[in-house]
């Protein structure tokens, strides 16, 4: 007999211009604007991977976290893929959502602890909205990120610049969302459908398997992405290995860096820490700096915020680009 389920009719679902949000416009980085202070050597030799990477043909790949969008780095994404630089971007469900609130309201992100206490946590009716954008994408076939992309491009939001999934949309590039079902504040609203989440998701799911399988002498980039990115990376590197094995081909000559806020001591991470050590279960690091560059790839660790780490780089990649 089936057990009892929450009746999502009985919600009461609220206007954007209700909530009050911590972020706005006011927070993204202009690329041609002043930088935000930070150093570190690693960057220059991650920037010259990439261009390395785009003059064989590998793969770029950019994996990112929401806090990436929140930190104001989307103009600096943007540019990066204008100019040829990451040929795929790929986030996680919340990365989505605030992509899709700062296009259409030029704000996001709400207090976790105000709402909850209010039982309004994600209960926003224009959010809500993604819902019916995935299923008509799906309809489409399109995976996740493409169906909000196109949404936002196509239906010309008030703040579509700032938009990565919209400009990945407008300039052809993939751009994934993988969903964790339940992870997200638009799966608590009525119009949510669990076959349309995992359709979309994994339509994207294969979508970026294909670009991993792009690897070989690639770059992977995941900036604070401590479960989404070196886990689905982790499927997708199989998959394409395996094919790549029966064809007589290798995908060993990786790049991979991670941006984070974890201390890790020391510049060498191809040995995974013991079990018993905390740092362990720091997904990142046992999955894209050690294991899946154990063959001949080489891997580098960046501490510091998003806001900072990701258009120092972004910049030092770009310059090289007006060099040549």
């Amino acid at each position: 007999m089936p057990y009892p389920q929450f009746d999502r009719s009985r919600l009461s679902i609220l206007p954007l211009d209700r909530r009050v949000s911590d972020i706005d416009l006011s927070v993204m980085i202009d690329p041609d604007g002043p930088l935000p202070e930070f150093s570190n050597p690693k960057l220059e030799a991650i920037a010259n991977a990439v261009i390395r990477a785009r003059d064989l043909g590998g793969a770029r790949i950019m994996m990112y976290g929401a806090h990436v969008i929140r930190s104001g780095c989307g103009p600096w994404m943007i540019r990066l893929a204008e100019q040829g630089l990451i040929t795929h971007f790929a986030t996680n469900g919340a990365g989505s959502i605030h992509d899709f609130e700062f296009a259409l309201k030029g704000y996001t992100c709400e207090s976790v602890a105000k709402y909850i206490s209010e039982g309004q946590f994600g209960l926003w009716e224009e959010t809500g909205l993604l819902n019916d954008i995935l299923a008509q994408g799906v309809k489409d076939g399109l995976g996740a990120g493409e169906a909000i992309g196109r949404y936002i491009w196509e239906n010309d939001l008030p703040y579509k610049q700032y938009s990565v999934l919209a400009n990945a949309y407008r300039l052809g590039i993939p751009a994934t969302v993988h969903i964790g079902i339940g992870n997200d504040i638009i799966h608590e609203h009525p119009n949510c459908d669990g076959k349309v989440l995992g359709e979309a998701s994994y339509t994207d799911f294969l979508v970026y398997a294909q670009s991993i399988a792009g690897l070989e002498h690639g770059v992977f980039l995941n900036f604070g992405s401590a479960v989404a990115g070196p886990e689905v990376y982790l499927k997708c590197l199989a998959m394409a290995r395996n094919v790549a094995h029966q064809e007589g081909r290798t995908i060993y000559d990786i790049t991979t860096a991670v941006f984070d806020l974890l201390d890790i001591e020391g510049d060498d991470y191809s040995a995974t820490p013991p079990k018993s050590d905390p740092r362990y279960y720091f997904r990142p690091w046992k999955t894209i700096l050690a294991r899946t560059t154990a063959d001949g790839g080489k891997s580098f660790y960046v501490r510091g915020s998003h806001g900072e780490t990701l258009p120092n780089l972004a910049k030092l990649i770009t310059d090289r680009i007006d060099v040549k």
